[in-house]
């Protein structure tokens, strides 16, 4: 058991151990322990030396040979290189071509929750598919250190052999995650050294929860035996722990949860380019308003391209960040890699999904003029409206486009008549937009961009945003689900999920119900309570509607994990229309939610698929539709609905709040 401990200059603790049949004497701040078996009459202490509270039992020893534990018996030994380099470990194991290896150290007393934080962790990092893997005190002690105890030469060896084994992971591409309580300050530099000598990031975390909070929870019961005496020396009651005193991170400090934890040491390793970030702020494309005048001008004395309300619509998306990491309008080869992989690839190696091209058309006479050009303006009823640099003109093959984006070339198909009727070019490059897009319709306030909706989130406190998109009015299916999937998001352990309710706000066809019809029908739905307007936030997607399916409906889930959701509702049938030409559906209706959900480029999107919901006659109510008692169910399509508002009639009770109903049925009956 500890003798004496004393501090010098707030650094150098020493502390003599009665261990079978000699008494160990520790250094702490300089890491190193004697043994003594036989005594000699000389003072140990200088008279600097700062006394802690336990009474000191001085002794004298003779010095026997020091038991250092980084000794180096092995001789006529090589290291040999591995053939396999870091960047192509990092090409093979993780989701880039990125090296990541490093060891994440969790320091803290018994019971600070270092494993379990650690643990929660690995989990954490193994959903976005980082190597990593969790090396706990016990588990170590069960295997490879079985044969330490915890003498301080056993404590030591069993850190300095932590130390090594997470440094092997980490050269290997893995993110260790080693959880030790390792009381020794000189322990824990040892390890960061041996890390840092081979160019290896360690990465200390200091879970620094409360002695009496760590006591109160005692999960092993070791606090009780400490106090009852049955165990000597434990940490934190009759033994030294030094805290770190400039940790890489810290934790545990205020009471947080296991989950709050694990996004402050996620942070820390997006911050530091450890781990890539899982929902990084997009890049806007907005001139900033100091250069505003200059760059106008610039455009003024560029030659113009004019482009129609659809491609504006998309200048838009591009500006505000909506489909991030594009710059501009794609290029040749970022137009090939969007339609035949889905995805683009960065720099880094990854990929980011982007399902639908994103281009701007031109014709034969504007490709001429501006073929040489370095720069070009496009503008808009007359008025430059962004700078596009070093203009690349290329074939808009449209047949092979529609067939690949579609699946038809039919231009029955309402976008792919859009498409086939523009010239037969395409001209991508990035863009330098003259400020803010607003359309001056009344609903400007609605339209804010991810960056906005991402401080909107933070403004109401949201632990977790599900999205919810949809170019029709919300009837209460649609509101059921939106309520079920907030239920299994507090089950979850979510304290406040916040709900952005987003209606598609760019084109449609024309027998959609226009924009301000359902605007001021998701209004009525906030005014009944039918969705809580504390927990939902309602804004506009500017993005034009293409009707592609399961290919649009990836662009559709990405776009909001750029503006910050978490979770994303997938229905039946998503982004689909009828068939051109045949009667039926042009995709089919499960495909999209199957497509979605193994969709490259979506890392850190959780996909909630719907639940079938109709109307049920017995409870005069949407619910969830049950095979067992089908009966009981009617499916009121949305014809069917459009049909009651035509005739003036009005649907079951409970299908829609009354004054949404008025809303939509007093738009139908204004065409009569």
């Amino acid at each position: 058991a500890p003798v004496a401990f004393f501090e010098v200059g707030c650094r150098v603790g020493i502390c003599a151990i009665w261990n079978e049949n000699c008494y160990s004497l520790i250094s702490v701040g300089l890491g190193q322990c004697w043994s003594f078996t036989a005594p000699l009459c000389i003072p140990l202490f200088p008279s600097t030396a700062k006394r802690t509270n336990r009474p000191i039992m001085p002794f004298a020893a003779e010095k026997t040979t020091a038991t250092m534990s980084d000794t180096v018996k092995a001789t006529n030994i090589t290291a040999v290189k591995h053939n396999v380099t870091r960047s192509k470990r990092a090409e093979m194991l993780g989701v880039d071509s990125k090296f990541r290896g490093c060891t994440i150290w969790f320091t803290g007393l018994s019971g600070a929750g270092k494993t379990t934080l650690s643990f929660a962790l690995e989990a954490e990092l193994c959903s976005r598919g980082i190597p990593c893997y969790g090396l706990d005190g016990d588990n170590m002690r069960t295997g490879l250190n079985k044969n330490l105890g915890f003498s301080p030469d056993d404590r030591m060896e069993n850190i300095r052999r932590v130390g090594e084994v997470s440094k092997l992971f980490a050269d290997g591409g893995i993110v260790a995650l080693a959880s030790f309580i390792s009381p020794f300050r000189s322990d824990r530099d040892r390890c960061r050294k041996l890390h840092e000598d081979s160019d290896l990031k360690f990465i200390e975390c200091y879970v620094a929860t409360p002695l009496d909070v760590c006591e109160a929870r005692d999960p092993k019961g070791l606090y009780k035996k400490a106090r009852s005496g049955a165990i000597k020396g434990f940490t934190g009651i009759d033994g030294v722990y030094e805290p770190p005193v400039d940790p890489d991170v810290l934790v545990g400090a205020k009471g947080q949860s296991v989950k709050e934890n694990v996004k402050i040491v996620v942070d820390y390793l997006e911050q530091e380019g450890i781990i890539p970030a899982s929902d990084p702020l997009p890049q806007e494309l907005f001139v900033p308003q100091e250069a505003l005048a200059t760059k106008t001008a610039e455009a003024e004395s560029l030659p113009k391209l004019d482009i129609d309300k659809l491609t504006m619509q998309w200048v838009q998306v591009l500006a505000e960040g909506w489909a991030a990491p594009l710059t501009g309008f794609m290029r040749e080869k970022e137009f090939l890699q969007s339609l035949h992989f889905n995805c683009l690839r960065q720099p880094d190696g990854s990929l980011a999904n982007q399902s639908v091209p994103i281009v701007c058309p031109a014709d034969d006479k504007q490709k001429d003029a501006m073929f040489n050009a370095e720069a070009i303006a496009l503008q808009y009823e007359g008025k430059p409206v962004a700078i596009m640099r070093k203009p690349e003109f290329f074939e808009a093959r449209k047949e092979e486009r529609c067939s690949r984006q579609f699946g038809i070339a039919d231009a029955g198909h309402p976008y792919i008549a859009q498409i086939m009727a523009y010239g037969d070019w395409l001209v991508g490059g990035e863009l330098e937009v003259l400020g803010p897009i607003l359309w001056g319709d009344g609903l400007d306030k609605y339209r804010l961009t991810p960056a906005q909706l991402r401080a909107e989130f933070k403004k109401r406190g949201a632990d977790a945003v599900y999205a919810f998109q949809l170019r029709n009015p919300v009837h209460n299916g649609h509101a059921l689900l939106m309520q079920d999937t907030r239920r299994k998001l507090v089950e979850k352990g979510y304290r406040n999920p916040v709900l952005l309710l987003h209606p598609l706000g760019g084109w449609t066809k024309p027998d959609d119900v226009p924009l301000d019809v359902r605007m001021k029908q998701h209004e009525c739905v906030l005014a009944e309570n039918v969705l809580p307007p504390e927990s939902t936030v309602v804004a506009i997607f500017p993005s034009p509607m293409m009707y592609a399916g399961p290919t649009e409906v990836q662009w559709h889930a990405k776009a909001r994990k750029n503006c910050g959701a978490r979770f994303y509702i997938v229905g039946r049938d998503p982004a689909g229309m009828s068939h051109p030409v045949k009667d039926e559906n042009l995709y089919h209706a499960d495909h999209g939610r199957d497509v979605l959900q193994m969709a490259p480029g979506l890392d850190g999107l959780e996909i909630i698929p719907f639940r079938v919901a109709a109307y049920n006659t017995k409870k005069s109510a949407m619910d969830f539709f049950d095979p067992a008692h089908k009966e009981d169910f009617i499916f009121i399509s949305g014809s069917k609905m459009r049909k009651f508002a035509r005739d003036g009639e009005d649907p079951p009770v409970g299908f829609m709040c009354p004054s949404g109903w008025k809303v939509v049925s007093g738009f139908y009956q204004s065409k009569k």
